[in-house]
């Protein structure tokens, strides 16, 4: 996988390769971490990859890099990706209502005080637009945050989960009948909206969202082993998903074996439903750096990407100036948010190196990427370590591999 050495590129290869032994030493001996499988691309050349560890520690089975990971979150930029090239045949303006897409949530409300069913609910400001959904500016939720009687709600009717035989228009009916969190456009919260976006794909399209993205994205890319469903071939692949139990010690939280993702999906989840390689991944991450295009193949328009790449939230504000929640793929302090991704804005607020205009999400099972146009570069981590947030691998590798690069 490796196609060039770091020096090649203005990369200390001597201080590359301490992310292998930070990793090694401090996650995988201590079994904080099964195992994990880290890329490091820089213009246009592979000068970092490693695959250290386990991805099923219960058979014993190495880490590898034909690994397959449930990818979470990293799902919504592909989902993202697929709307604009929608917006890119003028299906839609960002500032349509969407209630244009899905009629029945044209009354949509939100909270003020009650628990579900007995909600008191005040009109919204103004309509729900498709850029409120790409942005995370809708008023939605997370059923997992906790925080509001509007949440527990999402909890109580299992809003978004995917169950054998339900599918988006199922979520899309359930959430017409529930509060909004705030008006749209006022505060930023993370939230289902990409499972949304996901929706307006198959509305807008009049495909499944699966095919689509297939169709789309996939095929184009050459990203042969990404869907929401691993194949029976795949299958001694798959890695096995863990969370940190009660004594801080590693437990088995999805086994690959008798996992949802091997059996008939039909909840496509545009929020976080797919499963993929470092590899699939990383052909993504190589045509959003060259602006749409891989290989002769475009999927999207580098002007495009420009727009998406930029921060959103009103007055050039940072998450944590306009989050309401405290959950996020990423710290908020100088960090913006543009259409499906993080964009880091102040670096001395976000304590940290990289490059202003850099672009990123994560997943829920600790995965991460980013990409940085200043510096021609990509990063991929991959593990399987439920939730995000139990390690801050980003800033640690951020620190490691900007630390490397010496011209």
């Amino acid at each position: 996988m490796i196609t060039a050495r770091p020096e090649d590129v203005g990369i200390d290869g001597d201080r590359l390769r301490r992310i292998d032994r930070h990793l090694q030493e401090q996650y995988i001996d201590r079994e904080k971490i099964p195992g994990a499988l880290t890329i490091v691309a820089r213009r246009g050349e592979v000068v970092h990859a490693s695959a250290l560890g386990q991805r099923d520690r219960e058979r014993q089975r190495p880490m590898e890099f034909s690994t397959l990971f449930r990818i979470y979150s990293m799902t919504k930029p592909i989902t993202s990706v697929a709307l604009m090239q929608l917006h890119e045949e003028a299906r839609f303006r960002l500032s349509d209502p969407v209630h244009r897409f899905i009629p029945e949530w044209k009354d949509l409300a939100v909270y003020v005080q009650g628990n579900h069913p007995h909600f008191l609910t005040r009109p919204c400001d103004r309509p729900m637009t498709v850029r409120d959904l790409l942005t995370h500016t809708s008023g939605l939720t997370y059923g997992f945050m906790e925080r509001t009687n509007v949440d527990a709600a999402y909890r109580k009717l299992q809003v978004g989960d995917r169950k054998a035989g339900t599918t988006l228009r199922d979520m899309i009916g359930q959430l017409a009948a529930l509060p909004l969190e705030f008006s749209p456009g006022s505060a930023w919260n993370y939230s289902v909206a990409s499972d949304v976006c996901g929706h307006l794909v198959e509305v807008i399209s009049g495909q499944p969202l699966d095919r689509y993205l297939q169709e789309h994205i996939f095929t184009p890319l050459g990203m042969s082993e990404t869907g929401f469903q691993v194949p029976e071939a795949l299958r001694d692949r798959f890695s096995a998903c863990y969370a940190r139990g009660p004594r801080k010690v590693l437990r088995l939280e999805d086994d690959p074996e008798d996992s949802p993702y091997v059996r008939d999906v039909t909840f496509f989840s545009g929020g976080g439903g797919l499963v993929s390689t470092a590899a699939d991944y990383l052909r993504f991450c190589q045509a959003l750096l060259g602006g749409g295009v891989l290989d002769g193949q475009r999927i999207l328009g580098p002007r495009t990407l420009d727009l998406m790449t930029r921060n959103h939230l009103p007055d050039g504000r940072d998450l944590s100036e306009f989050a309401v929640g405290t959950f996020s793929e990423t710290p908020y302090e100088g960090t913006g948010f543009g259409l499906g991704f993080s964009v880091i804005e102040d670096l001395v607020r976000a304590q940290n190196v990289g490059s202003v205009g850099e672009f990123a999400w994560g997943g829920a099972a600790s995965t991460i990427f980013w990409v940085d146009p200043a510096e021609e570069l990509i990063v991929l981590f991959f593990t399987q370590l439920m939730p995000s947030g139990s390690f801050d691998f980003r800033g640690q590798l951020k620190a490691l591999i900007y630390g490397a690069i010496v011209d």
